[in-house]
């Protein structure tokens, strides 16, 4: 399994909430979860085959920025 970190702007439960329809639509992704309480708002996913550009088109969708870590 592969885990792909990055730097968001998703900081609250209110955020992860709108994001994660977003994320869990996503095929390659297998768990997913937001640090809030890091300054850098972590989004560590885990997947088979994760591809990170999509992974950061399906937070942009969602209206959030990431980058990788």
């Amino acid at each position: 399994m592969e885990t792909i970190q990055f730097k968001t702007n998703i900081n609250c439960s209110n955020c992860v909430a709108k994001v994660s329809p977003f994320l869990n639509q996503e095929d390659s992704i297998d768990n997913w979860k937001v640090d809030t309480n890091n300054p850098d708002k972590i989004l560590t996913v885990e997947g088979e085959e994760l591809d990170a550009e999509a992974v950061i088109q399906t937070v942009e969708k969602a209206g959030f920025k990431a980058e990788l870590q």
